[in-house]
């Protein structure tokens, strides 16, 4: 470690200037094509919004690689306590009374691993949809949203403050309505993306609150401040509601609305109606995860309540159980990946429960790789189908579409746990932390959700690549594979969905959690169970779906109730339709416009109004205007004061 430098605080200019750049880049981007975007579009080169985005995509990736290499080589060498880099850009963001906030960032080994996720899937999915975008005539503006994603995206990862974090946590929300939306004039797409605005709101309001209790508790919103305070504060026992707890759960709220967990995954599956890259960007690889970020990066806070450990541990197992449950019935090619999403960020929320944040970040980054390939090879498929989504009108595909058939056989291998692949050691160390902190029904939930995950995408992959063609013969002879800038890319993701789960993530991140670190001895119980329920996944769906066809629809005709509570999910997009229409559309109506606002607000109006007027009334029979009454008033008066006068 250079001279002069002190351990917690890392002062490097060229560190500094570096992280800067890593925003820069693609916040220029958005500005020149906001800007130029129409003149590009006029002179027909609305080609170059694509190669502009995609190259400063491309520089900020360089930069933050960049920036990770300088921090190895300034990190002090198994320092656990180690504050890392805290770049200052220049001047106070808020400065009244006491309340105090720098534009600030924090490069640290947990904030690199997400830059470099962030950029690196960035900038493959950016070069993906320059074929997958080409023949959209609003391309440039794609683009320009795309760029401002990353932007806001790598704002909320790199703040070094909560209000900072939150300047980008509404910007990839802003996004995200915009992206998912982006096809507007197509009415399920405009609804999806209110949709999806709105149910992050109601998390939104969970993390303001929590910011408030945070800085009244904690005088700070300095991230690592908040968790040295929370480190050094007594730990809050099982059903203790003390600051830590509610601070905590309240923080928690936001990160299921932003990673769309039990009850507010509702938006997450509705999100496809945006363009297959969004959904590969947004909804699978970046934006989803900034719950499980920022529940990982005050690790010290929630590892001081058993509460909220609770908490993030069950829901988290829950969510991955319904929403795998849900993905059984989907037809929707993109639908049974949204669902498969949900479940996967239950499965890192579950490993920060039981204590093992590193692994939700390992799981995090492998989820990037194979989640991003599965979603880009799905819309290497839609393409192939003229942007048929549904998979009862594919099969066969893997004769006309090879490279995508092989690409997605690994991301489907991966995320169903096959050994050697990502996946497998991610999956398994979530599964043994929950064995080794002697969660057993969490372990068994969550060794059932594994089976039910290789289960479903299966079915998945053998209704698209196997089979005979459903879609008809003049589809089947259209059929063809994608560009080589679509294709290029699923074998990028492909190899970091192979390599990905070699990288040792914990082990990286650790020491930003200042906790303890805990090796979990599980022999080969954990591996072979997993394995097993892996593969019995795969075995099923291919009997079910290759071996005999006929058999799905059976089991579903002599289980027709269950088969429609999952095709309704479960009910949770009818309960808050119902909310909507009955108690706020409806509570709306009843009580605050008819009772509070035309009652009590317009009544209390009306009725000052309607107590001047006959005070007026009363009045106006005093002004008759004729001289001989008022004189004989004021005679009336004085006769009245001397009256008074004299009896004094």
């Amino acid at each position: 470690m250079p001279e002069g430098i002190p351990t917690g605080a890392l002062e490097d200019g060229l560190l500094m200037q570096a992280s800067f750049w890593v925003l820069v880049f693609p916040l220029v981007g958005f500005v020149v094509l906001a800007l130029f975007g129409d003149a590009m579009k006029r002179e027909g080169k609305a080609d170059w919004g694509g190669y502009i985005a995609s190259a400063m995509a491309l520089l900020s990736f360089s930069s933050a690689a960049f920036v990770v290499s300088r921090l190895w080589k300034l990190m002090p060498v198994g320092d656990q306590g180690l504050r890392f880099a805290q770049p200052y850009l220049g001047f106070e963001w808020i400065d009244v009374a006491d309340f105090r906030v720098p534009l600030s960032l924090l490069v640290d080994p947990l904030s690199a691993v997400m830059m470099l996720v962030v950029t690196g899937i960035g900038s493959l999915i950016h070069v993906y949809s320059t074929g997958y975008m080409h023949e959209d005539e609003d391309r440039v503006r794609f683009f320009s949203y795309m760029n401002l994603f990353l932007f806001f995206m790598l704002v909320l990862v790199l703040g070094g403050s909560l209000p900072l974090m939150f300047v980008g946590w509404e910007g990839v929300g802003l996004c995200s309505y915009l992206l998912i939306g982006f096809w507007y004039k197509k009415q399920s797409a405009s609804d999806a993306g209110k949709k999806a605005f709105v149910v992050n709101r109601i998390g939104d309001a969970g993390l303001i609150l929590g910011m408030i209790m945070a800085f009244t508790w904690f005088g700070t919103l300095d991230l690592v401040e908040i968790a040295e305070n929370a480190s050094s504060k007594p730990a809050e026992a099982w059903l203790v509601f003390g600051p830590l707890t509610l601070v905590a759960l309240a923080l928690f709220v936001g990160a299921c609305g932003k990673s769309a967990q039990l009850p507010l995954h509702v938006w997450l599956p509705d999100a496809m109606e945006g363009p297959t890259p969004v959904s590969a960007l947004i909804h699978a690889a970046t934006m989803v995860t900034a719950g499980v970020y920022m529940v990982c990066r005050l690790a010290p806070l929630y590892a001081q309540s058993e509460t909220a450990m609770a908490v993030v541990a069950g829901l988290g197992c829950a969510t991955a159980l319904v929403a795998a449950t849900i993905a059984f019935v989907q037809t929707d090619i993109k639908k049974v990946l949204a669902y498969s999403t949900v479940s996967q960020l239950g499965y890192m929320f579950l490993a920060a429960g039981v204590g093992a944040f590193g692994v939700a970040i390992f799981h995090l980054v492998t989820h990037a790789f194979f989640k991003a390939l599965l979603f880009l090879g799905s819309g290497s498929v839609i393409h192939a189908m003229h942007h048929e989504q549904d998979m009862r009108k594919m099969g066969g595909l893997r004769k006309h579409i090879p490279w995508t058939h092989w690409t997605f056989l690994i991301g489907t291998a991966a995320i169903a746990g096959v050994p050697l692949l990502s996946g497998f050691f991610s999956k398994d160390a979530i599964l043994a932390a929950a064995h080794h902190h002697h969660h057993t029904v969490l372990f068994a939930l969550g060794l059932v959700t594994a089976l039910m995950t290789a289960f479903y995408m299966s079915r998945l992959y053998f209704l698209t690549f196997w089979g005979n063609f459903r879609g008809g013969h003049e589809l089947e002879h259209h059929l063809h594979e994608s560009p080589w800038s679509m294709v290029g890319v699923l074998v990028i993701l492909a190899v970091g969905a192979i390599f990905g789960g070699y990288v040792d993530i914990p082990g990286i991140v650790a020491p930003v959690f200042r906790l303890p670190i805990e090796a979990a001895a599980h022999g080969l119980l954990v591996p072979v169970l997993a394995t097993t329920a892996g593969l019995l996944g795969i075995a099923g769906a291919w009997y079910a779906y290759v071996k005999q066809p006929d058999l799905p629809a059976k089991v579903s005709a002599s289980a027709r109730g269950l088969q429609r509570a999952l095709e309704e999910k479960w009910g949770f997009d009818l309960a808050f339709d119902w909310f909507t229409d009955k108690v706020v559309v409806g509570g709306s109506a009843g009580l605050l416009w008819k009772r509070v606002d035309a009652g009590l607000i317009d009544g209390a109006v009306n009725g000052a109004g309607t107590v001047v007027d006959a005070v007026s009334r009363a009045a106006r029979g005093f002004q008759t205007g004729l001289v001989r009454g008022y004189a004989l008033v004021i005679l009336g008066g004085a006769v009245l004061v001397l009256s008074y006068l004299l009896w004094i």
